[in-house]
């Protein structure tokens, strides 16, 4: 099982060593210089860790746990289902978001047909081992709707009968002004009369908004040289990520994608990190 995603699974050499005792396996049975922690006994790989966190978990009197599948980035919870301890380990080991189905009695794997694939990057169990959580990336809509997620049905909407739609997705507040920024683009060229939003007039002036976000960046670095209130910090900190996500849906890059970038500078240094950058091209050669 290719477990590099999941540290915490790791087979040691203490634990092949002491598994070679128990089952009388010869060294030269079971290692090579390319698999030095791995257990090979015909085509089946023993791994004393995953079979620890397998047992682990407390599944139901059918041998289920709920699973979620969660953004990596984003946070949005992308659905729930059902996994056995078959389909936790193939998950484990596949890295991607694999389920039990109960019409079915069957594993299936998020994307086996859509090709919408979760891609995963780790596991989280729940403090009374009765939860799973899959945190990873969506190849593209998770739901059978065409939604990102399956949940975009609101109890607060539906107790005062508003009718959304798959738009009002559950999402945070980050995600929500995002939204709101770009029901207001929308809104640029659908509508005409009337004063504009002030969001729109940053739609609309790129000068306006250049100036702006320099200006909130600077009274947010004030706060920190004038040793003002963190009060005020988290005030300019706000006006100053409003302001860039207005920049960013102009240039029409996703929050998602800018979480995304720093994520993955997680396991490189700053100096890899940017050796790695694309650089723009020389108009001129």
């Amino acid at each position: 099982m290719p477990l590099a995603r999941f540290p915490s699974l790791r087979f040691s050499q203490s634990d092949a060593a002491s598994l070679r005792r128990r089952l009388r396996i010869p060294v030269s049975a079971c290692s090579s210089p390319s698999r030095p922690n791995r257990v090979v006994l015909g085509e089946l790989r023993l791994d004393l860790k995953v079979d620890a966190v397998l047992d682990s978990v407390k599944w139901d009197d059918k041998g289920l746990a709920v699973a979620i599948a969660q953004n990596v980035d984003t946070g949005a919870i992308l659905m729930q289902g059902f996994a056995n301890r078959e389909a936790l380990a193939t998950t484990i080991s596949s890295r991607k978001a694999t389920f039990y189905s109960r019409s079915r009695s069957s594993l299936w794997t998020k994307g086996e047909t859509s090709m919408n694939f979760i891609n995963v990057h780790d596991i989280f169990l729940d403090c009374d081992r009765d939860s799973i959580i899959y945190f990873g990336k969506p190849d593209g809509p998770t739901c059978h709707t065409g939604s990102e997620t399956c949940y975009y049905s609101s109890v607060n909407d539906l107790l005062e009968d508003l009718q959304t739609g798959m738009d009002r997705l559950a999402t945070t507040t980050l995600y929500s002004l995002e939204t709101t920024i770009s029901q207001r683009k929308d809104e640029i060229d659908t509508t005409q009369n009337g004063k504009p939003s002030w969001t729109k007039r940053l739609l609309l002036d790129k000068e306006l908004l250049s100036s702006k976000v320099r200006e909130e960046a600077d009274e947010l670095v004030q706060t920190l040289l004038e040793n003002e209130d963190k009060s005020r910090t988290k005030f300019e900190m706000a006006d100053l990520l409003y302001h860039a996500m207005v920049l960013l849906k102009v240039k029409d890059v996703k929050i998602e994608e800018v979480l995304e970038v720093l994520r993955k500078r997680f396991s490189q240094s700053g100096v890899e990190e940017k050796n790695s950058r694309m650089r723009p091209s020389n108009p001129s050669s």
